[in-house]
């Protein structure tokens, strides 16, 4: 999919992404453990990569304070609105288009928001690495940029291992064909749901190998992994 096809994808169904991304039980608990492992202090810089319609934006901003900085980062236009629009009391959270693999920071954010020459504290991505071609190497650079003592966070949807998990991984594939243009299609050569997991298990991983863990855990039925780790 290009990247054009996909901005018209996701532009024309974010009214109903923000609503699941607000809306969905157990989300808000998720998106505050998510908070919660980035370690963020007053006066903290954080990036969200990928922040879709900005529903972690709020609570990053609880946490670095009005001191703080926090920075959103995603390509589509019509998501983005939504993102400013939900931020727009603080003036301390600035939201940026750009691509999450080649972000708009370490020098100015051009006239969109200040410029991050300092320290990036944390860096967070949500429901982001499955979208991606090279995830391992997305996670790699997200760790390059906060350096030494900086955390990278990293929160995901995949297959359940739990034991319950047949018809929770059923619905699962459901949602994840919906998501993924074109949602027409009932066929694949490669399943998305199973191309999905292989992306997820190989971001999660590096960032294992890159980080001492803060958080592993799962979520929702055991569909969500929640990864964090501190860069050593």
């Amino acid at each position: 999919m290009s990247t054009e096809s996909a901005q018209e994808f996701y532009g024309r169904w974010a009214r109903l992404y923000d609503l699941i991304a607000r809306r969905t039980p157990g989300i808000a608990r998720l998106r505050r453990r998510a908070a919660a492992a980035c370690r963020l202090e007053p006066g903290d810089t954080v990036v969200e990569m990928g922040c879709g319609t900005g529903a972690n934006l709020p609570s990053l901003r609880e946490r670095v304070g009005p001191e703080g900085t926090v920075i959103g980062i995603d390509f589509t236009g019509p998501v983005l609105e939504r993102a400013r629009a939900a931020t727009a009391a603080f003036d301390n959270v600035h939201v940026v288009q750009g691509d999450a693999t080649q972000p708009p920071v370490g020098g100015a954010l051009e006239d969109e928001g200040p410029g991050v020459d300092g320290e990036i504290d944390a860096i967070l991505a949500t429901f982001v690495v499955g979208m991606l071609d090279d995830p391992a190497g997305a996670v790699d650079d997200w760790c390059d940029l906060v350096g030494p003592d900086g955390t990278v966070v990293l929160a995901n949807a995949a297959r359940s291992d739990e034991w319950y998990a047949p018809p929770v991984n059923a619905v699962f594939r459901a949602i994840v064909v919906l998501s993924t243009p074109p949602t027409t299609q009932l066929r694949y050569e490669n399943e998305p749901h199973i191309r999905l997991d292989e992306k997820i298990d190989a971001a999660h991983a590096r960032l294992r190998e890159r980080s001492s863990a803060v958080a592993d855990e799962t979520h929702v039925f055991g569909v969500v992994r929640l990864t964090g780790g501190v860069l050593e």
